[in-house]
Formats: C-alpha cells, structure tokens, sequence
C-alpha cells in the first residue's frame, strides 16, 4: 500500500467565523459563500478520487477548524491527536477526539507543551517528516517521532526554512519517490533522496499539492505547475483556492485521510 492511497476522509465543513481565521496578511480576508463553494468543490475532488468523506459540522467557535489536518495525524495504524502551535486552535483538538475515538482503536495525544500541526508532517514511504516551525517546537516534534516510533513508523525531526508558515507549504508527495517543492525547500538538502520538481518561480503556492490515490490536486490558479505536471505525466486536477489561500492555508489541510486496514 502506498502512503497516498486512501479510502476515508473527514473533513469539517467551515463556519461564517471562518473569515476571521488566522491569516498573515489581515487585509486579505476571505469572502464567505465562495470559500464555502471552494470546500464543497475539494470534499467533491476526494470522493472522485474514491475515498467516503465525513462531514463534520462547522464549528463557530474556533474560525480556523475547517483545516482538520493541524489537530491530527492519522494513519492505518491508529491516530495522535496533536497541539496546535496557535493558541486559538488548541480548543479544536478536543473537538476532535471523539470523532476519533470512534473510528481508530488506538488514539494517542500530545501533552503540555509539546505543539505541532499537521501542516508540518509530511508522510513519506520511508519517513516521516516533522518540521520545527513557529506552530511546532521541538518538544512537540520529538515527542511525536517518540510516539510514531512506537507504532513502527520512522520519523526525523527538521528545520523548516523560514518564512515558511508549515513544512507543507512549501513539499508535497507526488509518488513515492518524487516531491513539488520550492525553490527554496529544493535547495534546502532535505529531500535529496527524491526527484525534485520545482515549481514555476511565482507560482510558490502551488507547492501545497496533495496526492490522492491516482490524482494530484493542486490549485487552479497556477498554470504553469499544471504544465509541469502533465509533462510528467501526473493525473492533475485543478481547483479554486483563491479564499482560502487567503488564510495561508492550502489542499491538504483540509483534510484527515487514511485507508482502513484489512
């Protein structure tokens, strides 16, 4: 089984204080009705590509909950409800652990201190990459490799080079030994093991793709990553994200994927 091979989703549709979500530009704010139309366009992409998505229900309370991948990480193996780095996002762990309680047999935690968001952990067939980031410290990211070591999985803790909000931002998997990156994230030396795609100088965003099963997502407004990756011969799929790449936010955070095991 491939590490991009999914047949479940959960995703949590956004709420109207999405347009208060934390963002780095804070004139930039979302417009409500098309960001919803552009959630609803992604939840379908995922079950063209296969996977049954749950839809959780939005959550007012906390703008940023629409991206379910920062509380979690999941895996065949079970899940680890993790610390978002941003104070206004620790209450969305707790709402989200019910939800997976009832789906995995083994769900652990992060504790105290120790922050990280799913926007740094990049699942790789023969790693798992934890970036330390201004959302995940250190302690945070050993415990973590400490916890997926424990179910057999090798994780590495790394730099993320800055700016760069999460370590996904900037990588994506394409297959298991090729990677879309940056500039910047190519010429970092951490993905020297893999075939490197850069993306189209510009054109930066499109670095947070997300491969599901047989398709590469990536967003619509980038033409000249699109090119790149039908040369290489990718099943592509674009779609709008002009709303929410207003909150520094991507495809895959929108998202909590896995396939079952057995």
């Amino acid at each position: 089984m491939r590490v991009f091979d999914f047949d479940h989703a959960i995703v949590r549709e956004p709420g109207r204080s999405v347009v208060n979500g934390l963002r780095s530009d804070p004139l930039s704010v979302p417009d409500f009705e098309p960001l919803r139309a552009e959630h609803a366009a992604y939840v379908a992409a995922l079950g063209r590509a296969g996977l049954a998505v749950e839809i959780l229900p939005p959550l007012e309370a906390y703008p940023d909950s629409m991206f379910v991948e920062d509380p979690a990480l999941v895996m065949p193996e079970g899940a680890i409800l993790l610390r978002p780095g941003a104070p206004s996002r620790v209450g969305e762990v707790a709402e989200m652990r019910e939800t997976l309680h009832g789906r995995f047999e083994i769900v652990l935690e992060l504790q105290g201190d120790e922050n990280a968001d799913g926007g740094d952990i990049l699942v790789t067939p023969h790693a798992i990459f934890i970036g330390m980031s201004a959302r995940t410290n250190r302690a945070g990211a050993e415990a973590l490799v400490a916890i997926l070591r424990g179910m057999g999985r090798n994780a590495c803790v790394v730099k993320t080079p800055p700016p760069i909000l999460h370590f996904k931002t900037a990588v994506s998997l394409l297959s298991e030994d090729t990677v879309l990156a940056t500039r910047q994230m190519a010429t970092s030396g951490l993905f020297a093991e893999f075939r490197t795609l850069v993306v189209p100088d510009g054109e930066e965003a499109a670095a947070n793709a997300l491969r599901v099963n047989h398709a590469v997502l990536i967003g619509d407004g980038f033409p000249r990553t699109r090119e790149l990756l039908d040369c290489e011969g990718f099943n592509v799929e674009t779609l709008p994200v002009a709303e929410i790449g207003k909150l520094d936010a991507g495809l895959s955070c929108m998202s909590l994927r896995w396939r079952k095991r057995g």
